[in-house]
């Protein structure tokens, strides 16, 4: 498909220029799409799985021929109980291979809702009431996993489920321990009760009734045809849901196997460890290696949460003689503490990171230790999933998202109102905007879609990220901040606003303001200022407890709660959260000197900067260049920028 290897932005255009975007996309759905990748070779391993990471050597494995299967008996089934083109499917379901039957036999019979099962049962039933679905996917009931349960308590207020379907597990179990599990969730399953007005459908079972050759239905596809409902942010608050095409994942599903070149095939193995609920997950660990034939690793229904995978990682990329795989900052973190010594990793070409800034120092110690290229790079879901991506065979500039990937526009711009008033200069930080057949419909809530997209003087649109940016002279991205302000918890997007409205509850607390505090292992982690009313006094203490009970999810709860006086405020009385995060990034470095360096002759200066966005200049008094050497690279473990001198 491509002969040109990606080295620089020239590169791209030299493809964009040669080659043509339909011939290069045959297919019109995500099921065509896998289903040629499956015709390449029918008898090939597309999915190995295992529970847990101590079974790694024991997997399942399910051909090319069985997932087709699969997920053609599926789509069959969805049709058979009556869901139609733009019914809504909803699935709240682990990492499993049934996962991937409902998500590409549901997007060949209807739309699917992909929901984060870390939802809190109020939350997901909220996004299945947003989106009108008709039907839903979980997990039957089991010991020690609360899927069901946590369904189960909302099913009377779902307003137009007319479908559970419930997916059993514990046939993945071997041995008598597998007999003992399949007969306890046998027993479950008898137990189950829906409102008299659903109907509740086992899934194996029933999708065996269905043809498996071919789709028993036909529908018209064209460009704005929704394939899928992908919620933004991760753990916390209420997501808004996305609107996306089959053209939207093809395009971007073609864009990241031509950025990636030979380095894709169908002889590569790639592990996947990222939820499916997730667009990385379903994109780089599903619809790209199904398309291509190549074979997906499954680590666990967790993913890397997994039982033992991350101690027994390496022993896994051995074991499968894995080629790439792709991670958050957060994984590689916790990677660094994994022995390599003895193991064979000459089959590792590359791993991929995104959803949020890798730590400088993480970046390269872990090349250092194993070897192994990390490819920055930058997505999202109202772009699909992947956006620019550093280019394996070109400079890899550490800190930057990389290159725009082919046959999508990418650019700095100043906004004003919905217009694109002008483009960046070169190392000018702007908002970044994404144009491309990549670029999905809007959200699910039309009042949500206010200022999503802004349009150029030739009155194109683009899609406005919120993310700021500086593109450099060989046209490399780099983020400098993010509009959003939202906090990126190991790559779990966390919205402030859900836990400023939480402590603005409390009867004391007059105002809130919560931003991200640089942490080593997850990136950031949230704090919250408060002003508080002195007629109604109250404590730190008594303000954690308050947000733990009244914040619905664990990650978003603060680490911190500082009562100050008043809060920054910019000239038209708005918080000013910069000196916010500021202040975060001074107290960081003051810890780490403390601890380094006694605290002692050290001055920090926080501010922001025109080029790199907030920048942190450390100065070291009377200190060897040794020490200064060793303090900047226990501060380049953090994700905030730093210049120590």
């Amino acid at each position: 498909m491509n002969a040109i290897t990606i080295k620089s932005i020239k590169d791209i255009e030299t493809i964009e220029r040669t080659q043509s975007f339909p011939e290069l996309m045959p297919h019109k759905t995500t099921y065509e799409s896998i289903r040629a990748g499956a015709l390449k070779a029918p008898n090939k391993a597309a999915i190995a799985f295992f529970l847990s990471g101590d079974q790694y050597d024991k997997p399942d494995y399910i051909s090319y021929s069985e997932l087709m299967r699969n997920i053609t008996r599926t789509a069959n089934f969805f049709r058979g109980i009556g869901l139609e083109d733009n019914d809504v499917l909803a699935f709240l379901l682990p990492n499993l291979p049934e996962t991937h039957y409902v998500i590409w036999g549901g997007e060949a019979a209807c739309q699917v809702l992909a929901i984060n099962p870390l939802l809190e049962a109020s939350q997901i039933k909220d996004l299945i009431n947003s989106a009108g679905a008709k039907a839903v996917v979980t997990l039957n009931p089991m010991s020690n996993i609360d899927l069901w349960p946590k369904l189960a308590s909302v099913l009377g207020r779902l307003e137009k489920v007319e479908h559970v379907i419930g997916v059993d597990i514990a046939h993945y179990v071997s041995g008598a321990k597998g007999l003992a599990a399949r007969a306890l969730q046998a027993a479950h399953r008898m137990r189950i009760e829906v409102p008299p007005e659903m109907n509740y459908h086992h899934f194996q079972t029933s999708i065996k009734k269905h043809n498996s050759r071919a789709l028993d239905f036909h529908r018209s596809i064209n460009p704005e045809t929704v394939s899928s409902l992908f919620c933004t942010g991760g753990t916390t608050g209420l997501p808004k849901i996305g609107r996306r095409t089959h053209r939207n994942e093809l395009a971007n599903s073609l864009s990241v196997q031509l950025a990636n070149g030979d380095l894709l095939s169908r002889d590569k193995v790639i592990l996947g460890g990222l939820p499916l609920f997730h667009v990385n997950g379903a994109l780089v660990t599903g619809l790209v290696p199904f398309s291509l034939g190549a074979t997906v690793v499954m680590a666990t229904p967790q993913g890397y949460r997994g039982d033992k995978v991350i101690a027994k990682f390496w022993d896994i990329v051995e074991h499968f003689k894995v080629n790439a795989f792709s991670g958050v900052p957060t994984v590689y973190s916790a990677l660094m503490n994994v022995s390599t010594h003895g193991k064979n990793l000459s089959s590792l070409e590359l791993g991929i990171c995104g959803a949020a800034p890798m730590p400088v120092e993480t970046f390269k110690s872990f090349q250092k230790k194993t070897g192994v290229k990390i490819l920055e790079g930058y997505g999202c879901t109202e772009a699909t999933c992947v956006s620019s991506l550093n280019p394996f065979y070109g400079d890899q500039k550490i800190g930057s998202i990389g290159l725009r990937i082919p046959f999508q526009e990418m650019k700095t711009v100043h906004i004003e109102g919905d217009k694109i008033s002008g483009e960046c200069r070169v190392d000018e930080i702007g908002t970044l905007v994404v144009r491309g057949p990549n670029v999905f419909l809007g959200y699910q809530l039309d009042h949500q879609n206010k200022g999503i997209f802004v349009s150029d003087e030739q009155g194109r649109q683009w899609l406005n990220t919120g993310d700021l940016a500086r593109q450099d002279v060989d046209g490399y991205f780099w983020l400098t901040g993010r509009k959003k302000e939202l906090i990126v918890r190991g790559g779990h997007n966390i919205e402030p606003r859900m836990i400023e409205e939480a402590m603005c509850r409390h009867p004391s607390v007059t105002i809130a303001a919560a931003v991200g505090r640089p942490d080593q292992h997850a990136g950031e982690v949230p704090v919250c200022y408060v002003q508080v009313d002195h007629n109604k006094p109250t404590n730190v203490d008594e303000l954690l407890a308050f947000a733990t009970n009244e914040i619905p999810e664990r990650a978003a709860i603060p680490k911190d709660i500082y009562i100050v006086q008043e809060l920054p405020l910019t000239a038209i009385g708005k918080v000013y959260k910069p000196k916010l995060e500021m202040q975060e990034i001074e107290k960081c470095i003051a810890s780490v000197a403390q601890r380094e360096l006694f605290g002692k002759n050290i001055e920090i200066d926080v501010k922001q900067d025109a080029k790199h966005g907030i920048l942190a200049h450390v100065n070291l008094l009377n200190y060897d260049d040794a020490t200064k050497y060793r303090f900047a690279k226990k501060l380049g473990q953090f994700t905030f920028k730093s210049v120590c001198s």
